[in-house]
């Protein structure tokens, strides 16, 4: 504790000099425009700085395991974060700070009505969905459509993406006629405008529930502020922000 109490006290000290912290937070890449967001009332809040490197949740993980600096983890789902901690790489039981929503986009006129049956239509060529071995709205799409029973027939189809960034990159220039994608995308202010959009079924797909941990990667003064960043997500402030961007929040 008393060791605890010197790191605060110095931390203070440095924040009184105009010296700024800054720590890196890992994230699932559906959370890019929302943290963005949460990370300005942060460090407004605070004066600590936050870095975000975002990616497929699973991909993230690997990066820890081999030692990345990362000094919280944000995932798409429960069970990256808690590999994690049953390896002993966390300072911080897992916990849930929101629920994702899955939706089907395209930019390319591609009718929606038929809902998520629409990918067996002829006239969609390709359709793209994150990598389901290491992103979970991947997992969730290939449910969604076994769900309907059209995930044999568009195998050929399939455009598999690095993450949910690169399966908007692949619908917001035509690349792909129709892309699975996390709600937070499609409503953020840059991309609210591209294309059309339907909310697929939440019957259809496991519950996307997205936790989060702090880290032992780096220094003891990072997992310090990366705690008081982790509180920050069940703020007011950053609920209503996770809000507005389309998630569903923990009672």
């Amino acid at each position: 504790m008393k060791s605890l109490s010197k790191i605060i006290l110095v931390l203070s000290i440095l924040a009184s000099m105009g010296w700024s912290q800054t720590i890196t937070v890992a994230a699932a890449a559906n959370l890019k425009y929302a943290l963005d967001d949460i990370a300005k009332e942060f460090t407004k809040n605070t004066n600590i700085k936050v870095k975000i490197i975002t990616g497929a949740s699973g991909k993230l993980t690997q990066q820890i395991m081999s030692g990345a600096p990362f000094d919280a983890f944000l995932s798409a789902d429960v069970e990256y974060p808690a590999k994690l901690a049953k390896a002993g790489y966390t300072t911080t039981p897992s916990q849930v700070y929101a629920y994702g929503t899955l939706v089907l986009w395209s930019n390319t006129g591609v009718n929606l009505t038929k809902g998520v049956k629409v990918v067996i239509d002829p006239s969609v060529k390709k359709i793209s969905i994150a990598n389901p071995k290491t992103a979970p709205y991947g997992v969730e799409a290939m449910n969604a459509m076994k769900f309907y029973k059209v995930d044999k027939s568009i195998e050929q189809k399939l455009v598999i993406a690095e993450s949910i960034s690169q399966v908007g990159a692949y619908v917001t220039t035509k690349a792909v006629d129709v892309g699975f994608m996390a709600k937070s995308v499609v409503v953020s202010p840059e991309m609210k405008n591209v294309g059309k959009w339907i909310e697929i079924d939440p019957k259809t797909y496991n519950t996307i529930d997205q936790a989060m941990v702090g880290l032992k990667n780096g220094s003891p003064e990072n997992q310090i502020a990366a705690k008081r960043f982790l509180k920050f997500m069940s703020s007011p402030k950053a609920k209503e922000i996770l809000k507005a961007n389309g998630y569903k929040l923990p009672n």
